[in-house]
């Protein structure tokens, strides 16, 4: 993996000014995480909780399973394009810090202060999940398990699978700038691909933070493990297969590309 970092601009910074923790940053992607899970899995018990007028709406579960990842992606979309995605970047999703920081586009320590903010923000963003009652517990409040007809392997080869996916459509998306500008767009119509085919085997995560937060509050625990390994093994993939794509990436952000507060989501020039 050393060929895709380029930590340089990162490490001259630090030896100038020294390292601050990045506040705005942080409490960026803890407000938008928790509102990702917040809007995101109120759609999932409105649309899959026992009782729901929107699955005798759509009977379909496929169909449904489609409406969600589209809308579950819709959210993480206009936050990328509201003033919280521009301050930050919009990551909200551990992995997706990991592979900025491992093509060389921020720096350790503020990939860890970004992590630390999702999962933060994906807990308390889940509290308010409480209040949809039996209707969330029916379904563990959208936390995330293994099928019951597929091995723990089969849930944790999906996450790989899924979350690969992920990573080099945001590689190739945001490698080009005829492209970057479409990446918060990608995102809806990926996750409308792929809940329909994955949901049955792992739930589809991709996404830690996104598990992390239901898991706290139903206490469904299965098979958590599967969420951390699984979209880690598949970023660390994604991003060798994508190497060339890496390097090309301007800055941590999915759009807003211009602005970078700090000077912690590093810029480098005349790559694309």
């Amino acid at each position: 993996m050393a060929e895709v970092k380029d930590h340089s601009l990162a490490d001259k910074s630090d030896n100038q000014t020294g390292w601050r923790f990045p506040w705005r940053s942080f409490w960026a992607e803890f407000v938008g995480t928790g509102l990702l899970l917040l809007g995101g899995l109120s759609l999932v018990i409105f649309m899959f909780g026992e009782g729901s007028i929107f699955s005798r709406i759509v009977p379909s579960l496929d169909l449904r399973r489609a409406i969600n990842g589209f809308l579950f992606g819709s959210i993480g979309s206009a936050i990328a394009l509201s003033p919280v995605g521009k301050e930050s970047g919009a990551h909200m999703n551990p992995v997706v810090s990991l592979v900025f920081w491992l093509a060389g586009k921020l720096d350790l320590r503020d990939a860890a202060a970004y992590i630390l903010a999702q999962l933060a923000g994906a807990t308390v963003g889940c509290l308010p999940l409480l209040a949809w009652g039996s209707m969330g517990r029916s379904i563990s409040f959208g936390a995330t398990t293994p099928g019951k007809d597929y091995s723990m392997l089969a849930a944790l080869m999906g996450e790989v699978v899924t979350t690969f996916g992920l990573v080099t459509g945001l590689c190739v998306f945001l490698a080009f700038r005829n492209l970057r500008g479409f990446t918060p767009a990608m995102i809806p119509f990926f996750y409308a691909f792929i809940v329909p085919l994955e949901a049955p085997i792992s739930g589809t995560s991709t996404n830690p933070a996104r598990s992390l937060g239901p898991a706290i509050i139903s206490g469904e625990w299965h098979g958590w493990w599967i969420y951390w390994i699984g979209p880690v093994i598949g970023a660390f993939i994604a991003v060798f297969a994508s190497s060339r794509l890496a390097k090309r990436i301007e800055v941590a952000k999915l759009y807003y590309f211009e602005t970078d507060r700090r000077g912690a989501i590093h810029k480098l020039t005349g790559r694309a």
